[in-house]
């Protein structure tokens, strides 16, 4: 059975009371979670921050890590290492979840 990446890891467990699952809270101050959902063709220019796991929920997404580019379809997961230089591109109705090893990678819009 596959393990969640590192950055599950430093978040703290939940206080859930089921045997046999362990539950990680993504919130600070440890880690960040966001939910995307891309309405249009979108993309997000190359660039670097603190470690990112990631799956496709829906749609296609074309990803660029480190100078290798791959497609992720629904289901398939990736990581991006801490100060890595990546970006992405997403075609209409794609979703994807993310956590990053970064409580404040994204604030709220205000």
């Amino acid at each position: 059975m596959a393990a969640f990446p590192e950055v599950f890891a430093k978040m703290p467990e939940s206080d859930a009371p089921f045997c046999g699952i362990r539950m990680r809270l993504p919130r600070r101050p440890t880690a960040s979670a966001i939910f995307t959902e891309a309405t249009d063709a979108a993309s997000a220019p190359e660039y670097a921050h603190g470690a990112q796991w990631g799956i496709v929920v829906d749609g296609e997404m074309e990803l660029t890590i480190g100078g290798a580019t791959r497609t992720y379809q629904k289901g398939e997961e990736y990581t991006t290492l801490a100060r890595v230089v990546h970006g992405a591109k997403l075609r209409p109705g794609t979703r994807v979840i993310d956590v990053f090893d970064d409580p404040d990678r994204y604030r709220p819009r205000t």
